[in-house]
């Protein structure tokens, strides 16, 4: 027992040096060199943004009742549940799919300056 508390103590210490060792960098960080021949590399990048709905919950409600209807038209019985119950897994998938379409399509784009640090 006493093994199992300084191994899980041991991975939980290493797990947080990791976390802590991560480091983010900045467009002031451009050009930054490091002991070991690594550097920091800025790029400008297109990104989207939206604002509305970024989850897609929209589309997913309006999916999964559409998909319910229509599987509640097939079937009697237990069969009927299990279509009402696909067929709004399935709408729902396909709203969401179908609303993300259309985001990726209408979002708004900016640009960011993202920096990384590259080891040669």
């Amino acid at each position: 027992m006493k093994m199992r508390i300084h191994m899980l103590c041991l991975g939980s210490l290493l797990a947080v040096s990791a976390v802590a060792s991560a480091q983010t960098y900045g467009p002031r960080d451009e050009g930054r060199k490091f002991n070991d021949g690594s550097r920091v590399v800025c790029k400008n990048v297109e990104v989207q943004r939206n604002s509305r709905d970024p989850n897609r919950i929209a589309g997913t409600a309006t999916g999964a009742v559409v998909g319910g209807l229509l599987g509640n038209q097939v079937g009697g019985g237990n069969g009927k549940k299990l279509a009402t119950v696909a067929g709004a897994v399935a709408g729902g998938a396909v709203g969401r799919n179908v609303q993300g379409r259309s985001q990726e399509r209408n979002g708004d784009r900016v640009v960011e300056r993202r920096c990384e640090r590259v080891y040669r």
